[in-house]
């Protein structure tokens, strides 16, 4: 939404939105003199509420009230009037740090443990998904021939977990039948490569494998592995488990904005039985630049695509190995919820998952 707004304006949404999060109260201008040194006159504040109400920023639910920001006005107050704490930030590291035992503890426990801290310190419910099978590391490959063109693919990954596709072999550019002994020697010397190349790696990485390192005879088997993993990484995402770790839901539920009983049960059924409608929202498989940042989706109300969370916000990003997503971070909350504060928890929790998980 392009809106050019001035600095006094800018200003005023910004006192407004701060002043709606901490009273859920419609905000009038005397509140805004009272509250924050705008060094501007009440009358002058009511003027600048009246044109951002004119341009969709503010509304007002009712005549006489006062006015409450719009899911544009959260927008614009997310994009251009905040940052994120850093302090809290530090304060959500220093709490991981403190209170997970990765060398004790049972991965789903740990990343329980790390949604109830994300609930208590963002005030929010926290979601947590497990790690992806697509995205687990590998531990070892293995190609070998079935029957005279018949390869099977077999991958082993970190946690045991085991993984194979069988697929038809393409002939060689000469079209000379070769030698099943042959074919064999030439599956090892490929599965060497890439042990020694895609060992701690994902399948997602497998696909951008620079090929030009093998010899030009073993070229063809790029393409067959490309189908290959392509094959297992669909089997594993049809698979794989789309629990989401959920904490801070009864807290979250006692707010104003969620008082009618059915908004409420929409919701707890999408956080207990429409999982993957959530995962699906939240789980962005896109590899990143090595030491690049995870981007902090933040959706607002109606940007939100599942009808009982159009009245939410939703901040989310993931957690990583590397390069490669493994898994989603988020809270979720009302519209009317402190912005600054839950993206640096989420940020601060993703960051420290992924160290971990490196």
């Amino acid at each position: 939404m392009q809106v050019h707004l001035t600095n006094r304006q800018q200003h005023i949404l910004w006192a407004t939105v701060r002043h709606y999060i901490a009273t859920a109260e419609p905000v009038g201008s005397k509140a805004l003199v009272e509250e924050f040194n705008l060094g501007v006159s009440s009358a002058t504040i009511r003027n600048a509420m009246g044109v951002l109400e004119k341009v969709g920023l503010l509304y007002q639910p009712h005549t006489s009230a006062g006015r409450i920001p719009s899911d544009s006005g959260y927008r614009i107050y997310v994009d251009q009037l905040i940052t994120p704490s850093e302090t809290l930030a530090l304060q959500v590291e220093q709490a991981l740090q403190k209170r997970l035992k990765w060398e004790d503890w049972t991965l789903e426990a740990l990343l329980q443990g790390a949604a109830q801290i994300l609930a208590n310190l963002s005030g929010c419910i926290s979601l947590i998904t497990m790690p992806q099978s697509s995205t687990a590391a590998l531990r070892h490959l293995q190609m070998m021939q079935i029957e005279t063109g018949r390869i099977m693919l077999i991958v082993v990954t970190d946690s045991y977990e085991t993984h194979s596709a069988l697929m038809q072999l393409p002939p060689n550019s000469e079209e000379i039948e070769l030698d099943s002994s042959v074919i064999d020697r030439e599956l090892q010397i490929v599965s060497n490569f890439l042990n020694s190349h895609m060992r701690g790696r994902s399948l997602l990485e497998l696909a951008t494998l620079d090929w030009s390192q093998l010899d030009r005879e073993f070229q063809r088997y790029g393409e067959f592995l490309q189908n290959s993993v392509a094959e297992l990484t669909r089997r594993t995402m049809a698979t794989s488990t789309t629990q989401i770790m959920v904490r801070g839901v009864s807290e979250v539920l006692r707010q104003p904005e969620f008082s009618q009983l059915q908004q409420v049960q929409t919701i707890i059924q999408l956080l207990e039985e429409e999982q993957d409608q959530l995962w699906r929202l939240i789980f962005v498989e896109t590899p990143a630049e090595e030491g690049d940042k995870p981007r902090v989706t933040v959706r607002i109300g109606s940007e939100n695509t599942l009808e009982p969370i159009r009245t939410c916000s939703l901040i989310s990003t993931t957690y990583r190995r590397g390069s490669v997503p493994l898994g989603s971070v988020g809270v979720l909350g009302p519209t009317r919820l402190d912005y600054d504060s839950a993206i640096a928890v989420v940020s601060a929790a993703a960051d420290y998952l992924s160290e971990a998980f490196t």
